[in-house]
């Protein structure tokens, strides 16, 4: 019986994960009725099988698939792994509980006794680190091709946003104007989220949550019509979810605004391409159109007719040092296909001559009238971004 609390979205995407666990699983049990051996069959979620798809500008998997076999003892475990989660998650969908990841771990932990032919007794944990479990869970978004989000599966909320838009968030609409000097914390499961209006003209994602303070402070979103949104460093999967959905729903341009270092263009690349772990999802948490604003190396030194940001003083004041964990980090960055086009070759090499970095809070530093009113409008405006 559901309970009363639980509002129409939610019940409509159970039943809809419902029915691809049925589907999707019933492969196994036919396999059973039969008489053969059950196996399962899912794409490879290795770095090999991840291919760089450069007309969609996605990461995604390639075509290599594993058998997960139960009575093949190099992958009974993973099968048995694999079974055991989907029952522990189809089990949660139909008791309308919302299941962490941890809580996921904890209720499948267990110990098998089983015995050998001469009767003596063996010990097998399901698992005995997260991390397995982990696996075991994108596994089986892999094979049903549901995001884990769409499983009601909850995790720790990250990115925040604010701008002048209602959203509506089960059976509350939300004002996004209206948060004080708060944001709202976007939910575990941004797919169920319903956009009611927007008055905006682009969204600024921001690496750093004390920048996307001081430019909520500052009123830089109410000035220049944006959605501000910030993935507090690396982006989690619902705060890349939200972003794509803000550009492939309402049409709005993305702009990433990030530390000129390795670190912080990778993060712009995650939202862009896609992660590597994660290529699997790049299809529904990547927003290809998305655009690095800054900060760029030619903003701190300049290259060719482009006029850096910053006064020679300046520079010496508010860059920083590469550490070899950032060069050594920009050199496999160079080896990534969607780093390898002109504007990013500039960047990086600028990076690996000068040896220097500067955080976002540098030109909050100037000024953050500066940062907000000048740096970020005016690249904006003259196009000055790399794709």
């Amino acid at each position: 019986m559901t309970a009363p609390y639980i509002d129409k979205v939610d019940i409509e995407a159970r039943k809809r994960a419902l029915k691809v666990f049925r589907e999707k699983f019933k492969v196994i049990l036919d396999q059973i009725m039969r008489g053969e051996n059950p196996t399962l069959v899912l794409p490879k979620r290795t770095l090999s099988n991840t291919i760089y798809d450069e007309t969609r500008k996605l990461l995604l998997l390639g075509p290599e698939k594993l058998r997960r076999s139960f009575f093949d003892l190099h992958e009974a475990k993973k099968f048995m792994q694999t079974l055991l989660m989907a029952r522990i998650i189809y089990e949660a969908l139909e008791r309308d509980e919302y299941p962490t990841i941890r809580d996921l771990y904890y209720r499948g932990k267990h110990t098998i006794v089983f015995y050998d032919e001469r009767g003596k007794p063996h010990e097998e944990n399901t698992w005995d680190e997260q991390r397995e479990s982990d696996a075991v869970i994108r596994d089986i978004e892999v094979f049903t091709g549901l995001l884990r989000e769409e499983m009601l599966i909850l995790s720790k909320e990250k990115g925040k946003v604010v701008g002048n838009m209602r959203i509506r968030s089960g059976n509350d609409i939300i004002d996004l104007s209206k948060m004080g000097h708060g944001a709202y914390a976007i939910e575990p499961t941004p797919d169920l989220i319903e956009f009611i209006d927007v008055d905006a003209e682009f969204v600024l994602v921001v690496e750093k949550d004390a920048v996307f303070q001081q430019l909520h402070r500052i009123g830089f979103w109410r000035k220049y019509k944006a959605i501000l949104i910030t993935s507090a460093g690396q982006p989690d999967r619902a705060t890349r979810r939200f972003v794509r959905r803000l550009n492939e729903e309402l049409k709005l341009p993305v702009y990433i605004l990030t530390d000129a270092d390795p670190y912080g263009w990778y993060i712009y690349s995650v939202f862009k391409i896609g992660s590597i772990t994660l290529s699997y999802e790049s299809e529904r948490l990547a927003t290809p159109q998305a655009r690095f604003l800054g900060v760029s190396m030619t903003d701190i030194f300049g290259y060719g007719n482009k006029k850096a940001y910053l006064t020679e003083a300046e520079r010496k004041n508010f860059i920083i040092k590469a550490k070899e964990a950032d060069i050594k980090r920009a050199y496999e960055l160079m080896n990534y296909k969607w780093f390898q086009t002109p504007k990013w070759k500039t960047e990086i090499n600028i990076f690996l001559k000068k040896k220097s970095k500067l955080e976002i809070e540098a030109l909050a530093g100037k000024g953050l009238k500066f940062l907000a009113f000048k740096y970020i409008p005016e690249k904006i405006e003259t196009g000055d971004w790399i794709e």
